[in-house]
This record gives structure tokens, C-alpha cells and sequence, in this order.
């Protein structure tokens, strides 16, 4: 019951054209990529471009460089994986960004804290290495944060951020927190 004004929306005018038959363009390929398979694109190391094959001349290049390709293929894909920069969400920012924010008030904290206990240090202590103690304390949150941010570059956002939270953790600055508002 159907005729063949019902199917004309299926169907452009001149689908039965045979010119309209032409090959797919051929995508540049990266450097060193070697295609495994029949009648697989070859790219020209001169200059980039990809060439097509015989069937026989690739069957004749997979028995002799079998191995070859498919170890180049594997780390080509792995380097490129690599080489992608993760995303990371706006709540990881975020967190991260609060986190950079409480590194930095440790910093205060151990420089404030260190310098209201110079007095009193100076009885156990001598001023030659309490002064460079003090600053490595301080200097401590940021070459913590610096590391894990360094360090954490192809981690997961779980990881950088739990390594950074164990820094704020384990660098609170005691001589402020002890001598500061609440030992007051």
C-alpha cells in the first residue's frame, strides 16, 4: 500500500549517481605510525603523507615487520595517552585551590609561631641552627605542595588531592597554634 512518494524522504535526489562513489580522503597520520591490515594507509616519511598499498605489498610488509608494528603501534598509543592532560572537575580545583590557600597560612603560621618562640628556643638551641630550622619549617608547606603537584602530574585527582590533604595535615604549624591565640 505504500508507494513511492512515502519513501522519498529515505532518499536524496541522484543517490544511483556512480560519481558520487569517491574514496574517502586520507587523514595524515603521525610520524613513525606504522597501519597493521590489507590495503592499510603507509605514511611517507618525508613529508607526512599517507599513501595506500596493494594487498600485496602490505601482506609481504606484515610477515617481515610484524612484531616491529605492533610494538610501535602499542607504545604510539601509550605516549599519546600520555601526553594528554587530564581534566580535572571544578570541585577538584576547588580543593585544591583551598588547599594552596591553608599551605600558605601554614607558611605564616610556622614564621609567625617560629619567631615568638626565638627566645625561648634560644635556651636549647643555638641561634645558628634555629634560624635555618625555622625557615625549612616555613619553607615546608610550599615545597610539600610544590612536590605533590610536581610528583602527581599523571595521577588520578584522587591521589593528588589526598597527598595534599596529608600535607596540610603533618605541616600544622605547632609553635603558633601552642604560643598563638590559643596559648595565650
Amino acid at each position: 500500500m505504500t508507494n513511492d512518494r512515502d519513501d522519498d524522504a529515505f532518499r536524496w535526489d541522484g543517490d544511483a549517481d556512480p560519481t558520487l562513489d569517491a574514496p574517502a580522503p586520507r587523514a595524515k597520520l603521525p610520524r613513525g605510525f606504522t597501519p597493521v591490515g590489507k590495503g592499510a594507509a603507509d605514511v611517507d616519511e618525508d613529508d607526512g603523507e599517507t599513501t595506500s598499498d596493494s594487498g600485496a605489498e602490505t601482506a609481504a610488509r606484515e610477515d617481515a615487520d610484524e612484531p616491529a608494528a605492533a610494538s610501535e603501534t602499542d607504545t604510539g598509543e601509550a605516549d599519546a595517552a600520555a601526553a594528554e592532560p587530564a581534566h580535572t572537575g571544578n570541585a577538584t580545583l576547588v580543593t585544591i585551590g583551598v588547599l594552596a590557600g591553608i599551605a600558605a597560612m601554614w607558611t605564616i603560621g610556622w614564621v609567625i609561631g617560629g619567631l615568638r618562640l626565638q627566645g625561648t628556643a634560644e635556651f636549647l638551641v643555638s641561634p645558628l641552627a634555629y634560624i635555618p630550622s625555622l625557615w625549612l619549617a616555613a619553607l615546608a608547606p610550599a615545597i610539600w605542595f610544590g612536590a605533590v603537584w610536581l610528583l602527581t602530574r599523571r595521577s588520578r585527582a584522587w591521589v593528588r588531592v589526598s597527598w595534599l590533604v596529608a600535607g596540610a595535615v603533618l605541616l600544622v604549624p605547632w609553635p603558633f597554634v601552642m604560643t598563638g591565640t590559643v596559648g595565650s
